[in-house]
């Protein structure tokens, strides 16, 4: 059975309002897909591990990969371990030149109770997960201009050659997401390159 999953964003779950959207079209669109939305930690160690071990269970069937904001960096990674596809919402660029700032604050889920503290290690684990897109044809990215959190044009660059949706205006959350929901899962089940 081919699972679609869902990577939401720095402190949130899946209880986001994209990755909602998506499991409720899944399941009247398309219910012989497997949804998948794991609660990732903003540690990245604990995140790198959970979602290694999610993909690599439900491999060798089809595995297709959302990712949102911070999830997006990490569909980028598992596009290029895995050889999977992904479509990125206005996914985050180089996390660890924001994590810094964020480094000894008290951090609250946004749709928990749960408190996270980051150290300095966890730019580090962060780092080392970084890659640029070698597989450019495994990707979709969708961007609008008004994202108030992070610049597209950080995203447009570093997903050159790659295929680009990028939209005037919206915000961070992508207005209107659910315009992509049918075109963007025909793209992730299309063939892949070996």
């Amino acid at each position: 059975m081919a699972a679609l999953l869902y990577i939401h964003g720095f402190l949130s779950s899946p209880l986001s309002f994209k990755a909602q959207q998506t499991q409720a079209w899944l399941a009247v669109n398309h219910p012989e897909i497997d949804y998948h939305c794991p609660q990732l930690s903003p540690y990245p160690l604990k995140t790198r591990q959970l979602l290694e071990q999610l993909v690599e269970s439900l491999l060798p069937q089809p595995v297709y990969l959302m990712g949102s904001s911070l999830g997006g960096f990490w569909a980028t990674w598992l596009v290029e371990k895995y050889n999977l596809r992904a479509l990125l919402i206005n996914p985050a660029v180089k996390p660890q030149e924001f994590m810094p700032k964020y480094v000894g604050l008290e951090l609250k889920s946004y749709h928990t109770d749960d408190i996270y503290l980051l150290g300095e290690h966890h730019i580090d684990e962060i780092t080392s997960v970084d890659v640029q897109p070698q597989r450019l044809d495994n990707y979709w990215l969708l961007a609008q201009t008004g994202d108030e959190t992070l610049d597209y044009r950080h995203a447009m660059e570093k997903y050159a050659g790659c295929k680009q949706t990028i939209e005037e205006g919206g915000d961070h959350a992508f207005q209107g997401f659910d315009r992509y929901l049918a075109s963007g899962l025909e793209f992730l089940r299309s063939p892949l390159k070996k």
